[in-house]
């Protein structure tokens, strides 16, 4: 992927990532709407940079064609970016909900449960689509360009 896709990808995980996030937070905690929005919106910041680093470098160890991963690597990839937002968002959360080390650290495990779900499935989906949607693509613009005879 090249630098505008890698952006265009994240910004659309965590656009769709902020209404679960925001919905789940008012509907589970007492946080009011707007602590709930400002606590997502910034582990959402977070995350984006986060995703493209981490991105980044797995590409570059696991090669490019995203489309062959298998569900084992998918289980991985995730696991990893989880971990890495865990040590990242803590702090932050721990600050804004005003709760204890504990308290957030379960909170954070119930939220990479639901994150690492939802990666697997956007990334594959993700995928799919960017493979056909190219492939598609690619295929109408080889007919086009040939010459008929």
């Amino acid at each position: 992927m090249n630098v505008k896709e890698r952006i265009l990808h994240s910004v659309l995980f965590e656009a769709i990532a902020l209404v679960f996030v925001i919905t789940a937070a008012i509907v589970f905690t007492d946080t009011e709407a707007k602590s709930a929005t400002g606590l997502a919106v910034g582990l959402s910041l977070i995350a984006m940079v986060w995703n493209y680093i981490y991105n980044l470098g797995f590409d570059r160890i696991f090669g490019q064609n995203r489309i062959k991963r298998s569900i084992k690597m998918r289980l991985g990839h995730g696991l990893g970016f989880e971990l890495g937002m865990i040590v990242a968002t803590l702090p932050l959360m721990m600050w804004v909900l005003q709760l204890d080390f504990w308290t957030v650290f379960i909170m954070d495990l119930g939220v990479v449960i639901f994150f690492l779900v939802y990666a697997i499935i956007y990334n594959w989906a993700y995928d799919v689509i960017r493979e056909r949607f190219f492939s598609s693509r690619v295929a109408n613009s080889n007919t086009i360009a040939q010459p008929i005879n």
